[in-house]
C-alpha cells in the first residue's frame, strides 16, 4: 500500500533530513514510525503525502508514484498533521461536507458516514458551531472524522494522539483497527511508545534521518519493552 524506496530529502543547507529510507507498508498494516525530535519523521511524512518534494528515491501509494500522479495518490489516502489547519470560518458540518465533495462521497451515503464518525468522537452536537469556537481537542476530532468519512486506503497520521482525551484516544485505536481489518493501512508517527507497542503490528525507528530498525513489532522488541529498545538504539552510535 505504501512503498518507500531509497528516499532522501536534502535541505538547501545541504543537510540530509532523511537519508536513504526504505519502508514497505502492506495492506492491513498498522505501522508505527518512531524517532526523537528532529529525526526526520515529519519530513518523511510530508513527502509521502505530496506536501514536500524530495531529492532521491521513490514513494508509491498503492503502486502509484506520488511524484508522477499526486492527485490519484491523494484521492485514496488521508493525512492528518500534528496540528491540522481547518477552515475556521466554516461550521463543523460545512467542513465535513466540503471534504465529502472533494472525495465525491454520495450525498445519501455521507449522511450516515458523518453521523457514524462524529458520534464516535462525540462531536455531533457541535457540528453546527463555527470551527473557530472549537478547542484543540475538538479540532483534532473533526479532522479525524474528515479522514475516516472517505474511508481511505492509506491513512497517514502525524502524532495523532496529541490533544485527545483518553476516551477519544481509545475510539481512534478502535477505528484504526476496523479500517485495517477492511484492507486499508495506517502509517503514523508517535512519541507514545506504549501505544505503538500495543497498537502496531510493525514498527520503524529512525535516528538522525536514517532507519535503524524496521519490521514486526514482536521481532524488534523481543523480550524487552519497545521503550527499552528505542532508548538503546538512539543512544548507540
Amino acid at each position: 500500500m505504501l512503498k518507500i524506496t531509497n528516499f532522501t530529502k536534502i535541505y538547501q543547507n545541504q543537510k540530509k533530513a532523511v537519508d536513504n529510507l526504505s519502508i514497505h507498508v502492506e495492506s492491513g498494516d498498522i505501522y508505527g514510525f518512531i524517532g526523537h525530535n528532529g529525526a526526520g519523521k515529519t519530513t518523511a511524512i510530508r513527502s509521502i503525502v505530496g506536501v514536500m518534494d524530495f531529492n532521491e528515491g521513490e514513494i508509491l501509494i498503492d503502486g502509484i508514484s506520488i511524484k508522477k500522479d499526486p492527485i490519484k495518490c491523494k484521492s485514496i489516502m488521508a493525512y492528518i498533521p500534528d496540528n491540522p489547519d481547518l477552515y475556521e470560518y466554516l461550521t463543523g458540518l460545512q467542513y465535513l461536507n466540503f471534504i465529502s465533495n472533494i472525495f465525491s462521497i454520495d450525498k445519501s451515503k455521507r449522511i450516515d458516514l458523518i453521523k457514524k464518525y462524529a458520534d464516535a468522537f462525540e462531536i455531533t452536537d457541535d457540528l453546527g458551531k463555527l470551527i473557530s469556537s472549537y478547542s484543540h481537542g475538538m479540532k483534532q476530532k473533526l479532522a479525524l472524522t474528515s479522514a475516516f468519512i472517505h474511508q481511505p486506503k492509506l491513512l497517514i497520521l502525524d502524532e495523532p494522539f496529541v490533544g485527545l482525551d483518553p476516551k477519544a484516544a481509545h475510539t481512534l485505536k478502535t477505528l484504526i483497527h476496523d479500517l485495517c481489518q477492511h484492507g486499508s493501512s495506517v502509517f503514523f508517527s508517535t512519541h507514545v511508545l506504549d501505544v505503538a507497542e500495543k497498537l502496531c503490528n510493525k514498527i520503524a525507528i529512525i535516528k538522525k534521518g536514517k532507519l535503524v530498525a524496521s519490521g514486526k513489532t514482536e521481532d524488534i522488541k523481543g523480550n524487552q519493552s519497545l521503550e527499552d529498545v528505542f532508548m538503546e538504539l538512539i543512544s548507540h552510535d
